[in-house]
């Protein structure tokens, strides 16, 4: 009896993963010469960050490109897949070494036991943390964690960087070792197809290479393989961005033809998750509370569209497109948003003692009345530095009846008088609810 066995080959963007600064492709703020990180390892002086940027863009990489530079020890878990124990034992394991570091992946994840697991190593310098998130991390991360963190963005590679990585992966050794014969044109080609993602460049250059054995690669061969761009981008290499922008552009004007045409483009091109995912972005922030129920009814659509799936998704999109276009539009309630994070952003500020869920020293004449409904709207609730501060400001061109209510609403509400004093609203306004 004979067995044979079949040595399989790695994937292409594995074998080529980096191992050091030096080799990782593009991010020069944070790795080039003068980057951020490689003036960390420089100066020997290890620090806790969180990467965060799309996928394929390098984020792990980096993570264990910079712990191999610093010469550490490190360990790797997913904020996921890994549970308390994982992270329990890769902490107490650290102890034994000097600056350890943590990467942990999808960080965003993390929960809150995990969470109070990690803080207390972090605090007092048991180990280092690097975590990666696809997630914005002002919103996604924990204050505690990314108070201790420097976030840093990693951004998508440009055309001409991908095409740099890709002719590396060509000549490398560990690459195609030059055993490829394709020409400028079709790695300029898989370059801009990939949208700054380097893995999905390297899987279909590797597809290629498998199609096309020992022949000679040309774009119309590349073309025959590659048919659906990477996040639905087409032939142009702005021309995905441009049509998710010209799509909402239009909703907002009303222009109903003109939101059904490019919305047609990103179909053609099988990109419904963007369309959808612009659809429902346009609904809350150009439609919003001038007529809430589109909004809603948005939503049903795309759920729709999925439980479908394409060709005939384009039922219920299109009905939501028509909706949307031809609804009364209101930016008030987003404006609002945007200007209270701008606040935030730049002023951090602390809740109201009595507005806080474990309040401490404070009397019970001065706790918040959970069964005093009439006190309530006599209450202040912003901090005094920006108690007067005005988020929302009214459309005065509202046309809808609804937009029209929630305006009369707010202006009742801002001709009350506010007071931090709860024992004297108490006793003004206190009657306990049946």
């Amino acid at each position: 009896m004979c067995i044979i066995f079949v040595v399989m080959k790695r994937p292409l963007a594995f074998r080529l993963r980096p191992t050091s600064l030096d080799d990782v492709i593009g991010q020069e703020d944070l790795v080039g010469s003068q980057g951020f990180l490689r003036k960390s390892v420089e100066n020997k002086t290890p620090i806790s960050f969180i990467l965060f940027g799309e996928p394929g863009t390098g984020k792990t990489t980096i993570a264990e490109c910079y712990a191999n530079a610093m010469g550490a020890k490190y360990y790797r878990i997913n904020a996921t897949s890994s549970n308390k124990k994982d992270l329990v034992d890769a902490i107490n394991d650290s102890k034994n070494y000097e600056c350890p570091i943590l990467i942990i992946d999808e960080i965003h994840r993390l929960n809150k036991d995990k969470q109070d697991i990690l803080l207390p190593a972090l605090e007092d310098g048991t180990v280092y943390l690097i975590g990666a998130t696809t997630a914005n991390p002002y919103i996604s991360i924990n204050k505690a964690i990314r108070s201790r963190c420097h976030l840093l963005e990693v951004k998508k590679l440009s055309v001409d960087q991908l095409e740099v990585g890709l002719k590396k992966a060509i000549t490398s050794p560990k690459g195609l070792n030059n055993q490829i014969n394709i020409d400028e044109d079709s790695i300029r080609y898989i370059a801009k197809q990939s949208n700054g993602d380097f893995r999905f460049a390297l899987n279909y250059l590797e597809i290629i290479d498998v199609t096309y054995k020992n022949e000679e690669i040309n774009l119309e061969k590349v073309k025959k393989v590659i048919k659906v761009p990477n996040s639905g981008i087409d032939n142009d290499e702005d021309g995905h961005y441009d049509a998710v922008s010209a799509l909402q552009k239009s909703i907002r004007g009303g222009d109903v033809n003109a939101a059904l045409f490019y919305a047609s483009r990103l179909l053609a091109a099988g990109d419904l998750d963007s369309l959808t995912r612009r659809l429902l972005v346009t609904a809350y922030e150009d439609i919003g509370i001038a007529n809430p129920q589109a909004c809603m009814r948005t939503k049903i659509a795309i759920e729709s569209a999925y439980d479908v799936g394409l060709p005939e998704a384009i039922i219920p999109i299109s009905v939501a497109i028509v909706d949307l276009a031809l609804s009364p539009k209101s930016k008030a309630a987003y404006m609002g948003m945007a200007r209270a994070m701008e606040i935030n952003q730049d002023l951090p500020i602390d809740v109201l003692d009595y507005l806080r869920y474990t309040p401490v020293n404070v009397s019970e004449d001065e706790k918040y009345p959970y069964d005093m409904p009439d006190v309530w709207p006599h209450l202040q609730y912003l901090p005094d530095i920006i108690k007067n501060q005005k988020f929302f400001i009214i459309n005065k061109d509202a046309e809808s009846s609804y937009e029209k209510f929630l305006n009369e609403q707010y202006k009742k509400h801002l001709s009350m008088i506010r007071s931090k004093d709860i024992k004297q609203m108490k006793k003004l306004y206190g009657k306990k609810a049946k």
